[in-house]
């Protein structure tokens, strides 16, 4: 597919309506920042309108548009693809889902260097990170310095959807197992908490079905 960048107005540009992609009002700030200041952005991936003749339908780029219009910009940089629906449905999934994981090491050396040329102040208003991320980050030691076997731990999130009266009971228990726990910070002492109610579960479980088993191999 060959990759031809062009320039079309931003009225013609049409967000698709399943995109999955959200952005927070931080970082699209941040985004206009960086075009702003270097006047350069990654072309906008569309494609020709399905059911309105003249127009584009973008497929990764929703954010950069919004920021290009609200910097005061009348068209943006596209490259267009002529893909169908279920090409398109594919790409608005994978575009910003595959880009794999940054190397922790990589990252901190390129903060290193940037650090060298703006305060830290000016970096949290062009990078993804916070100010307070930004200096834990860059207050790390040299991963080579650090035990091989030393590795951060990723928080992982688990998300529920409860009716009131199963919130009630998970919160009440949550607090009463949140005491037992060593663990500081209330979101890693209501993670400890969350644990022990698992294990706690597993143990009782486990004993009903060594019971259970006990009372099959007792009968005649």
């Amino acid at each position: 597919m060959t990759a031809k960048i062009e320039r079309i107005a931003l009225n013609k540009l049409l967000p698709h309506p399943d995109n999955p992609n959200r952005m927070s009002q931080g970082n699209l700030a941040k985004l206009m920042r960086n075009i702003e200041r270097t006047g350069r952005y990654e072309p906008l991936v569309v494609r020709p309108h399905p059911r309105k003749a003249g127009l584009f339908q973008i497929i990764n780029g929703h954010h950069r548009r919004e920021a290009l219009e609200k910097l005061g910009h009348k068209t943006a940089d596209v490259v267009v693809w002529p893909v169908n629906d279920e090409q398109t449905a594919v790409l608005l999934g994978t575009l910003n889902r595959l880009n794999g994981r940054d190397s922790l090491e990589k990252r901190l050396s390129l903060l290193r260097k940037l650090r060298a040329h703006m305060p830290v102040h000016d970096m949290s208003r062009l990078l993804p990170q916070t100010h307070g991320q930004l200096v834990r980050l860059l207050a790390r030691r040299p991963l080579v310095q650090q035990r091989p076997q030393t590795a951060d731990i990723v928080a992982i999130p688990l998300v529920f959807f409860v009716d009131e009266t199963q919130r009630s009971a998970i919160e009440s228990a949550l607090s009463r197992a949140i005491d037992s726990t060593g663990a500081k910070g209330r979101a890693k002492k209501r993670a400890g908490a969350l644990m022990r109610i698992a294990e706690c579960f597993l143990t009782g479980a486990q004993r009903r079905q060594d019971e259970a088993s006990r009372e099959q191999a007792a009968k005649p």
